[in-house]
């Protein structure tokens, strides 16, 4: 049986998947292709105008903004991964498509509240200060 939290999970890491391979990923590889462009069209323009010295100076400023551009896409595709990585996205993604597989039997399970005595903390107590877990005398939870 799954639980309303790994269903929660997987709609999550599904809406995420479909997110960066639907909007992130074709937008960087299309900026991506664009600064190329930008690049290749300058390197063109400094040799057609070798003779010229404006029609070089444009071409170098083409190079300049199409590498500025393939760095600046080039980051962005490693940040993105960076954080998803670091984050253990991919730790929830692949546990959201496969429950079953190995270190994911309590991935998606809740902390038990509740405790005997305690002065907050993530789990409270019965009598205490609150905490996630809450208590059923004291101040709360959240």
């Amino acid at each position: 049986m799954v639980s309303p939290q790994q269903t929660a999970a997987q709609e999550a890491a599904r809406f995420v998947e479909t997110f960066n391979n639907v909007i992130i990923f074709p937008t960087i590889a299309l900026l991506t292709a664009v600064a190329f462009l930008v690049f290749i069209w300058g390197c063109v323009e400094y040799f057609i105008n070798s003779a010229n010295d404006t029609g070089r100076q444009e071409g170098v400023k083409h190079i300049t903004f199409g590498i500025i551009g393939l760095v600046i896409m080039i980051s962005a595709f490693a940040i993105l991964n960076i954080v998803a990585n670091t984050a253990g996205l991919d730790e929830e993604l692949k546990c959201a498509n496969n429950p079953s597989a190995s270190g994911c039997t309590d991935f998606f399970t809740q902390p038990s509240s509740g405790g005997t005595t305690g002065n907050g903390g993530l789990e409270g107590g019965s009598i205490g200060n609150g905490g996630m877990g809450g208590g059923s005398t004291g101040n709360g939870g959240l």
